[in-house]
């Protein structure tokens, strides 16, 4: 058996059927995994995965093992792994695995080191965890790595400060920046699945509430859609202007934080910053307000403030729900530890969606194999992410037109006029 450290093997069965389930409603990357396995495109090739430990994520760890890869496999965030799914890829299809649901610090720093004792040649990480220690603890390393992948907004952030510092040594896809991850993944996947978190966590019911949402990006977008969509009076607060004047025209209210504070039923931070709700917003809230976090990591709500303020704290009042009581005796509930709620308190992002995600992640992959790039962040190739949208509208038995032969002339000339 491969190595591995996961909560129980015997969890095996149950995963595998959610692997299954879940490879049932991603036929693009079975596509390519089919491919994959007959063309051996990454044979050889050491890789090491920092992603969310999910069913959707084991059929990317399977195509990326069906193309030949010797993979290793740890978590992107304490909360986000499916033990049984962990366990089902270890034994059901010899994938190395070092992750565990609600692991402490100190063992998800260890997995890290895991995978990077691997000796990989080819990194996949999803908030740039396995780059930034990569590049802090191991720089001897770094010379054998032909390249990343990156899933998420918060690890492009964090690639191009690193770049913009010449600290960067490797060079990099922007998977999170193409238009076949953002555009759904992003704003459907998050949407439905923060929803879902929240709801399974605190049975809240959304018509009628004032929802605060921190940041408009593609994610805050979509859940900000869904909310409106069940009823919410939606608020949104944001700092780029452009932003907010698109939720504006979107039919949302815009106000800044310290307003949004004191009439907020719900509020969810998914902006990819620090420190987005603390002291002086908590100060301002009404008894029984919800704190929830859908970025990528636990700094957007400081939690410490909360700790200051809070005269008492009730753990689990609910499963994934905190209770903090204020001086006033107001109670504040923070859901699943200000981590990312839709994998904490539910199953992430709808398998239909992370197909487009995790088939941009996998050519991406073949295809930076493939070339001898410089150091810095790229963007995935417009030609993978217009194959990945036209079979995934074929799987969806959906056809679209073709333009003429003349309309190519007129489109990509500039002698005719009106």
């Amino acid at each position: 058996m491969v190595k591995h450290d996961i909560k129980d093997l015997n969890l095996a069965p149950q995963g595998k059927k959610r692997i299954e389930w879940a490879d049932a409603d991603m036929p693009v990357l079975r596509a390519i995994r089919e491919r994959f396995e007959k063309e051996k495109p990454l044979a050889g090739k050491k890789m090491s995965a920092c992603l969310h430990v999910t069913a959707e994520t084991a059929n990317l760890a399977r195509t990326l093992k069906a193309g030949g890869a010797d993979l290793v496999l740890v978590a992107s965030n304490p909360l986000s792994t499916q033990d049984d799914v962990a366990a089902s890829l270890v034994n059901d299809y010899g994938i190395s695995v070092f992750a565990i649901n609600d692991e402490d610090h100190d063992t998800y720093y260890e997995h890290l080191h895991t995978a990077i004792k691997h000796d990989p040649v080819v990194t996949m990480d999803d908030g740039a965890d396995l780059v930034s220690t990569l590049h802090s603890d191991y720089p001897e390393k770094l010379p054998q790595i032909m390249g990343s992948m990156e899933e998420t907004t918060t690890g492009i952030i964090r690639l191009r400060a690193m770049h913009q510092d010449k600290a960067l040594k490797i060079p990099v896809f922007a998977v999170n920046d193409a238009k076949t991850k953002y555009l759904f993944d992003n704003r459907y996947g998050t949407g439905q699945s923060t929803v879902d978190g929240i709801i399974r966590a605190t049975d809240f019911l959304v018509a009628g509430k004032r929802v605060v949402v921190a940041g408009y990006g593609w994610c805050g977008r979509g859940f900000a859609m869904r909310m409106k969509g069940m009823g919410a009076n939606v608020i949104v607060t944001e700092v780029d202007s452009i932003k907010a004047l698109e939720a504006a025209m979107d039919g949302y209210l815009v106000m800044p934080m310290a307003e949004a504070a004191k009439i907020g039923d719900l509020f969810v931070t998914i902006t990819g910053d620090l420190h987005v709700l603390r002291k002086e917003h908590f100060e301002k809230m009404k008894d029984g307000a919800i704190i929830a976090n859908s970025g990528h990591f636990n700094v957007e709500i400081n939690i410490e403030d909360l700790e200051e303020l809070a005269v008492s704290k009730n753990e689990a009042v609910r499963n994934h729900v905190d209770e903090y009581v204020m001086a006033d005796g107001r109670r504040l509930y923070l859901l699943a530890q200000g981590r990312l709620i839709n994998l904490a308190a539910a199953e992430g992002h709808p398998a239909s969606v992370m197909d487009m995600s995790f088939a941009t992640q996998a050519l991406t992959t073949e295809y930076m194999l493939k070339s001898k790039l410089p150091v810095g962040v790229h963007e995935v190739p417009e030609e993978l992410e217009d194959w990945i949208s036209r079979t995934k509208l074929a799987s969806m038995g959906i056809e679209i037109d073709e333009l003429t032969e003349e309309q190519k002339v007129y489109l990509a000339s500039w002698e005719m006029g009106t």
